[in-house]
């Protein structure tokens, strides 16, 4: 049964093709500076309509096709970094409320304008958002506080817009929440908890590149 929840809601809606910056004296192509738009957008399977990576390798792809940040935790960054903080600081193409890491599972699917997306992975920060703001050690601070953002798969192609409501349409049977698995890939192979691991290569939703991660973990 579908469930509908007002606290559910788009707060922003961001795309952006890659550009070219200086980063430690060098040049890097990134596509983290996204902008707000309004208006409906069209979500294929791979991404949004005028959105890009500049990483093929690690970003985009079916099991990252929109990249998800809760708003919730805007106040805490603004308050430890001290900068200014805009929606869409991290990159994400949808910030939203009422979607956070601790409670939101692998495999939970929602409805979404007319898209239906399902929950592949936890976004695992790397250096592009330190080089956005200048904060170095940014990615590890993410990965402390597991205030990360998570990325869902397009099941359903469709368009969507800020005013968009978001209704869960399946609640995933694994009860694998994104912060679990943040956890695990933060930790590392050595310390990584093998039978949590086990539990969570049972989820078939888990996107593939982390089942893969963790197999090769296991074995």
């Amino acid at each position: 049964m579908n469930q509908v929840d007002t606290a559910y809601r788009i707060v922003s809606v961001n795309v952006g093709k890659p550009i070219t910056v200086e980063y430690m004296g060098k040049p890097l192509t990134t596509g983290i500076h996204k902008r707000p738009i309004e208006g409906e957008v069209f979500v294929g399977r791979t991404q949004m309509e005028g959105d890009g990576q500049g990483d093929l390798k690690n970003h985009g792809g079916p099991d990252k096709a929109v990249c998800v940040y809760p708003v919730e935790h805007y106040a805490y960054w603004k308050r430890e970094l001290g900068i200014p903080m805009e929606c869409p600081a991290f990159g994400e193409n949808l910030t939203v409320s009422g979607l956070l890491e601790e409670e939101v599972c692998i495999g939970d699917t929602f409805e979404i304008g007319g898209t239906v997306m399902q929950v592949a992975q936890p976004r695992f920060p790397c250096f592009k958002i330190a080089s956005k703001h200048g904060v170095t050690d940014f990615p590890a601070r993410v990965l402390d506080t597991g205030y990360s953002g998570f990325y869902l798969r397009v099941l359903q192609e469709g368009v969507l817009d800020r005013e968009s409501s978001i209704v869960k349409r399946e609640s995933s049977p694994g009860g694998v929440t994104v912060a679990a698995v943040l956890r695990q890939l933060a930790l590392g192979r050595k310390r990584a908890d093998r039978e949590e691991i086990a539990r969570m290569l049972q989820v078939e939703a888990l996107a593939s590149t982390v089942k893969e991660q963790f197999s090769n973990w296991l074995a």
